[in-house]
Protein backbone atom coordinates (compact mmCIF):
# COMPACT_ATOMS: atom_id res chain seq x y z
CA UNK A 1 0.00 0.00 0.00
CA UNK A 2 1.53 3.23 -0.51
CA UNK A 3 1.93 5.61 1.53
CA UNK A 4 -0.35 8.73 1.65
CA UNK A 5 1.22 12.13 2.92
CA UNK A 6 -0.46 15.14 3.28
CA UNK A 7 1.28 18.53 3.25
CA UNK A 8 -0.11 21.94 3.58
CA UNK A 9 0.62 24.68 0.44
CA UNK A 10 -1.81 27.41 1.68
CA UNK A 11 -0.72 29.86 -1.23
CA UNK A 12 -3.34 32.25 -2.51
CA UNK A 13 -0.55 34.37 -4.32
CA UNK A 14 -2.10 33.49 -7.51
CA UNK A 15 -6.27 35.07 -6.93
CA UNK A 16 -7.21 38.34 -7.27
CA UNK A 17 -8.72 40.38 -4.09
CA UNK A 18 -12.58 39.35 -3.95
CA UNK A 19 -12.63 42.94 -2.57
CA UNK A 20 -10.62 46.01 -1.93
CA UNK A 21 -8.25 45.63 1.38
CA UNK A 22 -9.02 41.87 1.47
CA UNK A 23 -6.61 38.76 0.23
CA UNK A 24 -8.71 35.38 -1.30
CA UNK A 25 -9.45 32.98 1.70
CA UNK A 26 -8.04 29.69 -0.23
CA UNK A 27 -5.58 29.96 2.18
CA UNK A 28 -7.35 28.82 4.70
CA UNK A 29 -8.25 25.04 2.78
CA UNK A 30 -5.67 23.14 4.35
CA UNK A 31 -7.21 24.27 8.10
CA UNK A 32 -10.85 23.13 7.00
CA UNK A 33 -10.16 20.23 5.38
CA UNK A 34 -8.24 19.00 8.39
CA UNK A 35 -10.84 19.98 11.22
CA UNK A 36 -12.74 17.18 8.52
CA UNK A 37 -10.51 15.33 9.66
CA UNK A 38 -8.77 14.51 6.83
CA UNK A 39 -4.83 13.41 7.68
CA UNK A 40 -7.12 10.63 10.04
CA UNK A 41 -9.17 9.63 7.70
CA UNK A 42 -6.90 9.15 4.77
CA UNK A 43 -4.59 7.33 7.18
CA UNK A 44 -1.72 9.88 6.34
CA UNK A 45 1.41 10.83 7.00
CA UNK A 46 2.35 14.28 8.70
CA UNK A 47 3.80 16.34 5.74
CA UNK A 48 3.59 19.82 7.62
CA UNK A 49 3.37 22.86 5.91
CA UNK A 50 5.11 24.92 2.99
CA UNK A 51 4.84 28.81 4.04
CA UNK A 52 4.19 31.17 1.20
CA UNK A 53 5.29 34.56 0.93
CA UNK A 54 3.12 37.70 2.00
CA UNK A 55 0.14 38.31 -0.28
CA UNK A 56 1.08 41.48 -1.23
CA UNK A 57 0.56 43.45 -5.00
CA UNK A 58 2.11 46.25 -4.48
CA UNK A 59 1.48 48.91 -6.74
CA UNK A 60 0.93 46.23 -9.83
CA UNK A 61 -1.33 47.43 -12.27
CA UNK A 62 -3.25 45.56 -15.28
CA UNK A 63 -0.54 45.00 -18.18
CA UNK A 64 2.62 44.62 -15.95
CA UNK A 65 2.19 40.60 -16.01
CA UNK A 66 1.26 38.28 -13.39
CA UNK A 67 1.20 40.01 -10.02
CA UNK A 68 3.38 38.68 -7.34
CA UNK A 69 5.38 36.93 -9.78
CA UNK A 70 8.37 36.97 -7.75
CA UNK A 71 6.36 35.41 -4.45
CA UNK A 72 5.44 32.79 -6.66
CA UNK A 73 8.34 31.67 -8.01
CA UNK A 74 10.00 31.58 -4.98
CA UNK A 75 7.24 29.56 -3.60
CA UNK A 76 7.40 27.40 -6.62
CA UNK A 77 10.70 26.11 -5.55
CA UNK A 78 10.01 25.92 -2.15
CA UNK A 79 7.40 23.41 -2.64
CA UNK A 80 9.03 21.72 -5.27
CA UNK A 81 11.84 21.10 -2.95
CA UNK A 82 9.34 19.48 -0.63
CA UNK A 83 7.16 17.51 -3.42
CA UNK A 84 10.36 16.06 -4.86
CA UNK A 85 11.27 14.79 -1.73
CA UNK A 86 8.23 12.71 -1.56
CA UNK A 87 8.03 11.66 -5.05
CA UNK A 88 11.70 10.29 -4.75
CA UNK A 89 10.86 8.62 -1.68
CA UNK A 90 7.57 6.63 -3.33
CA UNK A 91 5.23 8.41 -1.14
CA UNK A 92 1.53 9.85 -2.59
CA UNK A 93 1.18 13.27 -1.75
CA UNK A 94 -2.35 15.22 -1.16
CA UNK A 95 -1.08 18.71 -1.10
CA UNK A 96 -3.75 20.98 0.38
CA UNK A 97 -4.00 24.51 -1.39
CA UNK A 98 -4.49 27.21 -1.93
CA UNK A 99 -5.04 28.63 -5.49
CA UNK A 100 -4.22 26.43 -8.39
CA UNK A 101 -0.55 28.13 -8.80
CA UNK A 102 0.17 25.68 -6.16
CA UNK A 103 0.24 23.12 -9.21
CA UNK A 104 3.52 25.09 -10.47
CA UNK A 105 5.41 23.27 -8.00
CA UNK A 106 4.10 19.42 -8.49
CA UNK A 107 5.10 20.12 -12.06
CA UNK A 108 8.30 21.86 -11.05
CA UNK A 109 9.67 18.50 -8.68
CA UNK A 110 8.17 16.43 -11.41
CA UNK A 111 9.69 17.88 -14.50
CA UNK A 112 13.55 17.91 -12.36
CA UNK A 113 12.85 13.96 -11.95
CA UNK A 114 11.57 12.65 -15.20
CA UNK A 115 8.57 12.99 -17.59
CA UNK A 116 5.18 13.17 -16.27
CA UNK A 117 2.20 14.07 -17.16
CA UNK A 118 -0.96 16.28 -15.85
CA UNK A 119 -4.65 14.86 -15.46
CA UNK A 120 -6.27 18.17 -14.68
CA UNK A 121 -10.66 18.07 -12.88
CA UNK A 122 -11.46 22.09 -13.39
CA UNK A 123 -14.06 23.56 -14.12
CA UNK A 124 -12.29 26.22 -16.51
CA UNK A 125 -8.65 25.75 -18.79
CA UNK A 126 -6.70 27.87 -16.51
CA UNK A 127 -4.94 28.41 -19.64
CA UNK A 128 -5.10 32.19 -19.76
CA UNK A 129 -1.21 33.69 -21.69
CA UNK A 130 -0.19 36.66 -23.12
CA UNK A 131 -0.88 35.32 -26.45
CA UNK A 132 -4.69 34.46 -26.10
CA UNK A 133 -5.73 37.25 -23.50
CA UNK A 134 -5.11 41.37 -22.55
CA UNK A 135 -6.27 40.08 -18.74
CA UNK A 136 -2.85 38.40 -17.78
CA UNK A 137 -2.48 39.03 -14.27
CA UNK A 138 -3.82 35.83 -11.78
CA UNK A 139 -1.12 32.67 -12.02
CA UNK A 140 -4.69 31.05 -10.49
CA UNK A 141 -5.79 31.40 -13.87
CA UNK A 142 -3.08 30.52 -15.98
CA UNK A 143 -1.12 27.88 -14.22
CA UNK A 144 -1.49 25.42 -16.98
CA UNK A 145 -0.49 28.17 -19.28
CA UNK A 146 2.87 28.14 -17.46
CA UNK A 147 3.40 24.74 -16.73
CA UNK A 148 3.44 24.30 -20.33
CA UNK A 149 5.95 27.04 -21.18
CA UNK A 150 3.24 30.18 -22.09
CA UNK A 151 4.08 33.40 -20.65
CA UNK A 152 6.74 35.18 -18.22
CA UNK A 153 9.82 33.68 -17.97
CA UNK A 154 10.16 34.33 -14.08
CA UNK A 155 7.50 31.78 -13.83
CA UNK A 156 7.72 29.33 -17.05
CA UNK A 157 11.23 28.86 -16.94
CA UNK A 158 12.87 28.07 -13.08
CA UNK A 159 16.04 26.36 -12.88
CA UNK A 160 16.05 26.71 -16.99
CA UNK A 161 13.60 23.33 -17.13
CA UNK A 162 11.09 25.30 -19.16
CA UNK A 163 8.15 23.13 -20.36
CA UNK A 164 7.52 21.46 -16.81
CA UNK A 165 4.84 19.82 -18.79
CA UNK A 166 4.31 18.88 -22.03
CA UNK A 167 1.06 19.54 -24.19
CA UNK A 168 0.67 16.61 -24.82
CA UNK A 169 1.24 15.10 -21.53
CA UNK A 170 -1.69 17.24 -20.05
CA UNK A 171 -5.55 15.94 -19.78
CA UNK A 172 -8.55 18.06 -18.69
CA UNK A 173 -11.41 17.24 -17.44
CA UNK A 174 -14.38 18.78 -16.24
CA UNK A 175 -14.49 22.27 -18.01
CA UNK A 176 -17.44 24.06 -18.76
CA UNK A 177 -19.18 23.04 -22.13
CA UNK A 178 -18.78 26.93 -23.38
CA UNK A 179 -14.93 27.51 -22.13
CA UNK A 180 -13.94 30.05 -24.41
CA UNK A 181 -10.20 28.87 -24.85
CA UNK A 182 -11.50 25.07 -25.67
CA UNK A 183 -10.70 26.04 -29.47
CA UNK A 184 -7.08 26.30 -28.70
CA UNK A 185 -7.10 23.21 -26.69
CA UNK A 186 -8.56 21.67 -29.67
CA UNK A 187 -5.56 23.12 -32.15
CA UNK A 188 -2.95 22.77 -29.60
CA UNK A 189 -4.07 18.49 -29.58
CA UNK A 190 -4.75 19.04 -25.80
CA UNK A 191 -7.33 16.54 -24.74
CA UNK A 192 -10.38 17.79 -23.08
CA UNK A 193 -13.91 16.77 -21.57
CA UNK A 194 -16.46 19.05 -21.06
CA UNK A 195 -18.67 17.88 -18.54
CA UNK A 196 -21.63 17.70 -21.08
CA UNK A 197 -19.12 14.94 -23.12
CA UNK A 198 -18.30 13.38 -19.51
CA UNK A 199 -22.05 12.93 -18.89
CA UNK A 200 -22.59 11.49 -22.35
CA UNK A 201 -19.56 9.16 -22.48
CA UNK A 202 -19.74 8.17 -18.87
CA UNK A 203 -16.96 9.54 -16.22
CA UNK A 204 -15.97 6.13 -15.49
CA UNK A 205 -15.31 5.42 -19.12
CA UNK A 206 -13.73 8.68 -19.53
CA UNK A 207 -11.82 8.71 -16.75
CA UNK A 208 -10.49 5.25 -17.63
CA UNK A 209 -9.67 6.40 -21.18
CA UNK A 210 -7.08 9.29 -19.69
CA UNK A 211 -5.85 6.74 -17.31
CA UNK A 212 -5.25 4.34 -20.07
CA UNK A 213 -3.45 7.11 -22.14
CA UNK A 214 -1.36 8.40 -19.49
CA UNK A 215 -0.10 4.44 -18.53
CA UNK A 216 2.40 4.59 -20.94
CA UNK A 217 6.11 3.84 -20.81
CA UNK A 218 6.96 7.23 -22.47
CA UNK A 219 6.02 8.59 -18.79
CA UNK A 220 7.26 8.22 -15.52
CA UNK A 221 3.83 8.67 -13.95
CA UNK A 222 1.17 11.45 -13.61
CA UNK A 223 -0.06 13.89 -11.10
CA UNK A 224 -3.88 15.12 -10.81
CA UNK A 225 -5.07 18.18 -9.82
CA UNK A 226 -8.25 19.06 -8.69
CA UNK A 227 -10.23 22.19 -8.45
CA UNK A 228 -13.21 22.46 -6.40
CA UNK A 229 -14.80 24.44 -9.25
CA UNK A 230 -15.06 21.55 -11.19
CA UNK A 231 -18.33 20.81 -9.07
CA UNK A 232 -21.77 22.99 -9.89
CA UNK A 233 -21.71 25.77 -7.31
CA UNK A 234 -25.44 24.34 -5.74
CA UNK A 235 -22.93 22.10 -3.79
CA UNK A 236 -19.88 23.92 -3.91
CA UNK A 237 -20.87 27.73 -3.99
CA UNK A 238 -17.48 28.27 -2.07
CA UNK A 239 -14.57 29.16 -4.83
CA UNK A 240 -13.87 32.29 -6.27
CA UNK A 241 -15.91 31.67 -9.83
CA UNK A 242 -18.91 29.56 -9.51
CA UNK A 243 -19.61 28.90 -12.83
CA UNK A 244 -22.90 27.14 -13.21
CA UNK A 245 -23.67 23.85 -14.96
CA UNK A 246 -20.38 21.79 -13.13
CA UNK A 247 -19.95 18.49 -12.03
CA UNK A 248 -22.38 16.67 -9.55
CA UNK A 249 -20.50 15.01 -6.76
CA UNK A 250 -20.72 11.11 -7.78
CA UNK A 251 -19.25 12.28 -11.19
CA UNK A 252 -16.58 13.94 -9.55
CA UNK A 253 -15.66 11.31 -7.23
CA UNK A 254 -15.96 8.47 -10.06
CA UNK A 255 -13.32 10.76 -11.84
CA UNK A 256 -10.68 10.79 -8.94
CA UNK A 257 -11.31 7.34 -7.95
CA UNK A 258 -10.94 6.08 -11.12
CA UNK A 259 -7.28 7.78 -11.96
CA UNK A 260 -6.16 7.66 -8.26
CA UNK A 261 -6.18 3.98 -8.29
CA UNK A 262 -3.66 3.76 -11.17
CA UNK A 263 -0.34 2.87 -9.91
CA UNK A 264 1.15 5.58 -12.22
CA UNK A 265 -0.52 8.28 -10.06
CA UNK A 266 1.80 9.96 -8.21
CA UNK A 267 -0.01 12.29 -6.20
CA UNK A 268 -3.12 14.65 -6.07
CA UNK A 269 -3.68 18.86 -4.78
CA UNK A 270 -7.01 20.40 -3.74
CA UNK A 271 -7.37 23.64 -4.74
CA UNK A 272 -9.79 27.13 -4.70
CA UNK A 273 -12.34 26.00 -1.88
CA UNK A 274 -12.48 29.02 0.32
CA UNK A 275 -14.18 28.91 3.84
CA UNK A 276 -14.96 32.24 4.03
CA UNK A 277 -17.67 31.68 1.50
CA UNK A 278 -18.57 28.41 3.56
CA UNK A 279 -19.94 29.80 7.22
CA UNK A 280 -21.57 26.41 8.09
CA UNK A 281 -18.69 24.30 6.34
CA UNK A 282 -20.46 21.70 3.95
CA UNK A 283 -19.31 22.34 1.15
CA UNK A 284 -15.25 21.56 3.03
CA UNK A 285 -17.22 18.58 4.61
CA UNK A 286 -17.74 17.67 0.38
CA UNK A 287 -14.90 18.15 -0.63
CA UNK A 288 -13.32 16.39 2.33
CA UNK A 289 -15.67 13.36 2.02
CA UNK A 290 -14.88 13.06 -1.85
CA UNK A 291 -11.31 12.70 -2.10
CA UNK A 292 -11.32 10.39 0.78
CA UNK A 293 -14.01 8.67 -0.46
CA UNK A 294 -12.43 8.36 -4.16
CA UNK A 295 -8.60 7.59 -2.40
CA UNK A 296 -9.81 4.74 -0.04
CA UNK A 297 -11.83 2.93 -2.61
CA UNK A 298 -8.72 3.16 -4.90
CA UNK A 299 -5.68 2.23 -2.80
CA UNK A 300 -4.03 -0.81 -3.82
Amino acid sequence: MRRIVVLDAPSNLGLRPPAPGTVPGVYKLAGALREQRIVQRLGAFEGGVVLPPRYDRGDWQEGDGVFNAAALASYTVKLADRIERHLRAGDFPVVLGGDCSIQLGASLAMRRIGRYALAAIDGSTDFRHPGNSEQVGAAGGEELALATGRGQGDLTDLEGLRPYLKDEDVRLLGIRDNDPQRDELRALRIPHASVGEIREWGPADIAGAVRKSLEITELDGFWVHLDADSLDPEVMPAVDAPDPDGLQPDELRTLLATLAASDHCVGLNITIYDPDLDPDGSAGALLTDLVVEALMGSAP
